[in-house]
């Protein structure tokens, strides 16, 4: 039998333009999805976002200018720093730049994605122990 009289259907099962047909017209299931927010909601959460930022950048800027303590801060952090990268803060201490913060955190065995409010209190207390042998 010489395949180019044949068809490309008759290789094919017979069924199988009926199981993908199928498989096409089911319904895709979606992940459930957060649930809607209302106009005042969103912006109370953008108001809390802004202000959360502001301060943020106002303690780097102290951290920088040498006004805030980067001990103090780790031991005991105000609320709206808990949210914040372990890393991102310590890059805002005067002399502490990429390599030297990335080998501290390694030290410590802590990754740089951590928060500081994720610190456990063993991580927050050999942190703090090694920038202040620093």
């Amino acid at each position: 039998m010489n395949l180019g009289e044949i068809g490309r259907d008759a290789l094919a099962p017979p069924r199988l333009a009926a199981i993908l047909a199928a498989h096409m017209a089911a319904p895709v299931k979606m992940s459930a999805a957060a649930p809607e927010r209302s106009l005042d909601q969103r912006m109370d959460a953008l108001r809390r976002a802004n202000d959360i930022r502001t301060a943020r950048a106002k303690l780097k800027k102290d951290l920088k200018a040498g006004k805030a303590n980067i001990h103090a801060l780790l031991l005991d952090p105000p609320e709206y720093v808990m949210t914040a990268k372990v890393f991102d803060m310590l890059l805002a201490v005067p002399k502490y730049g990429r390599v030297k913060t990335n080998r501290i955190l390694n030290q410590c065995r802590i990754s740089p994605s951590k928060t500081i409010g994720g610190l456990s209190e063993r991580q927050r207390a050999e942190l703090v122990s090694q920038l202040r042998s620093r």
